[in-house]
């Protein structure tokens, strides 16, 4: 299913451009092939508006610097691109080029670089070529001259080889991009962090000052308060608004009390606009609270509105476990989504890992319609009220740990799946039954085995590799399970 909402739209319609990364597209080929062969030019500089077509139909603002042909022009690339504060730079190597024709971009702009060699064709037709048209499919010739040359500036090689129509090659290149659009909103990202550490939880307790060392960003610590000012000044005419959306989102359960699902929409709508006013990205909260009084009620109330403000790209979830909405957003700018996740139970008859959580979820990734559920208690937990059920759309699946080290670094684990159909709890939980091609027990053990915290994100499709640019370009340890 997919989630189209109308619900609040504070800042809803900007929170996809948010993300977009700034590509830098620079051609280029050797200025001295020019004059010996007058057909050659124009035939590369075809292929690089074929390039600049593609790479445009991305997600991503594009800087098209145009066709370089020797240093002289490259440095003054390099001026255009670093005003334009590139996220990614994408390099085509149309023929052969000399490294000092590339070396500049890099150092001046200081964004990643990505080389990508395509060719006009799968390959040449040799009977009838000439050197010209030869030199048309020379790009491989200059991409060991750029690693070695990047080795030894000290600056990240990466590239991407094939042809101008090999949709496997614009799948990886795709992916680079995407991973800059990750490393983007990681780097200009503002996470909201709300209430205190869930008592006795040392793994998920994440020093701050370790996210913008890691990642980038900025961690805004929020009060329970915060959150308590915006929902008083909810409107009653806003409140029916989201009632009408929810029950066309949701299966409504008869479990369902009118009094709380009207305390969880009007903490949805002051969740939303929290959002807006701390022009957050993600959010982890946790507050306890006592005897039913009102900041008690706020937290036992915020799961639909989590769930709303996940599917709309701004990952929410509970036990503040920052770093675990932090796994949610690269997820969900990866078009995987990622919910809030945890092992549930092993099933040895079966051989699937049942995992979940209470509370918030994705509900973009939903395999049904999602449904809600009334509780006299949330486990663990102080309060009452409504809490999400769904499971993860059946298929391949990724789930993406983000953990600390004792030496102060981050590392993802990752591990690939597929949920499968059959039995699941009725208690409110988003469960889902994963298939990891391995004995319960065994992946149990090795996943554990990483250092990952309990909690973890899953997302839709196989996302290794991905991740795996992702992680090269934020400079994180990646291991998979």
């Amino acid at each position: 299913m997919s989630i189209d909402t109308n619900l609040l739209q504070l800042g809803r319609a900007s929170r996809a451009r948010k993300s977009q990364p700034v590509v830098g597209l620079v051609a280029g080929g050797l200025g001295a092939y020019w004059p010996q062969f007058p057909n050659l030019l124009p035939q590369l500089q075809h292929s690089a508006s074929v390039v600049s077509q593609r790479i445009t139909s991305f997600d991503a603002r594009v800087v098209d610097v145009g066709f370089i042909s020797d240093a002289t022009e490259a440095e003054a690339a390099a001026e255009k691109l670093r005003v334009a504060g590139c996220d990614l730079i994408v390099m085509f190597l149309t023929t052969y080029m000399t490294a000092t024709m590339v070396v500049p971009i890099a150092q001046r702009t200081g964004a990643d670089v990505l080389f990508i060699n395509l060719q006009p064709s799968e390959s040449m037709d040799h009977a009838t070529f000439d050197t010209g048209e030869w030199l048309a499919y020379c790009g491989a010739c200059p991409l060991p001259e750029m690693a070695n040359a990047f080795e030894r500036c000290g600056i990240k090689f990466r590239s991407v080889s094939g042809y101008l129509a090999d949709e496997n090659a614009w799948s990886r290149i795709e992916g680079w991009v995407k991973a800059a659009s990750v490393k983007r909103v990681l780097r200009h990202g503002r996470h909201g962090l709300l209430g205190h550490l869930y008592p006795g939880m040392y793994d998920v307790s994440t020093d701050l000052t370790l996210v913008p060392a890691n990642l980038g960003g900025h961690v805004e610590v929020l009060e329970i308060d915060d959150l308590r000012v915006r929902v008083d000044a909810v409107k009653e005419r806003d409140v029916e608004a989201a009632r009408e959306e929810v029950t066309q989102i949701f299966e409504l359960l008869d479990s369902v009390d009118p009094v709380d699902l009207d305390w969880s929409l009007r903490v949805a709508i002051g969740m939303e606009k929290l959002v807006s006013d701390f022009s957050l990205d993600s959010l982890a909260y946790y507050h306890r609270g006592l005897e039913g009084e009102q900041h008690e009620r706020l937290a036992a109330g915020m799961i639909l509105g989590a769930s709303l403000l996940t599917a709309s790209h701004v990952p929410a979830c509970g036990e503040y476990e920052l770093r675990t909405s932090l796994a949610m957003l690269i997820l969900d700018r990866l078009g995987a989504g990622g919910s809030f996740t945890e092992l549930q139970a092993l099933n040895f008859t079966d051989g699937v890992v049942e995992m979940g959580h209470d509370g918030p979820a994705h509900l973009a990734i939903s395999d049904r319609k999602p449904m809600l559920r009334g509780l006299g208690v949330f486990h663990g937990k102080r309060g009452w009220g409504i809490s999400v059920e769904f499971d993860v759309k059946h298929g391949p699946v990724t789930a993406l740990g983000l953990t600390q080290m004792r030496d102060g670094s981050f590392r993802f684990v990752v591990s690939e799946g597929e949920v499968v159909a059959g039995p699941l709890l009725q208690i409110g939980n988003t469960t889902s039954r994963v298939n990891f091609n391995r004995d319960p027990g065994e992946w149990c053990d090795a996943w554990s085995a990483t250092a990952v915290a309990h909690h973890w994100a899953l997302g839709t499709g196989h996302r290794v590799k991905e991740l795996r640019s992702v992680a090269e370009l934020l400079g994180i340890e990646i291991v998979t399970v």
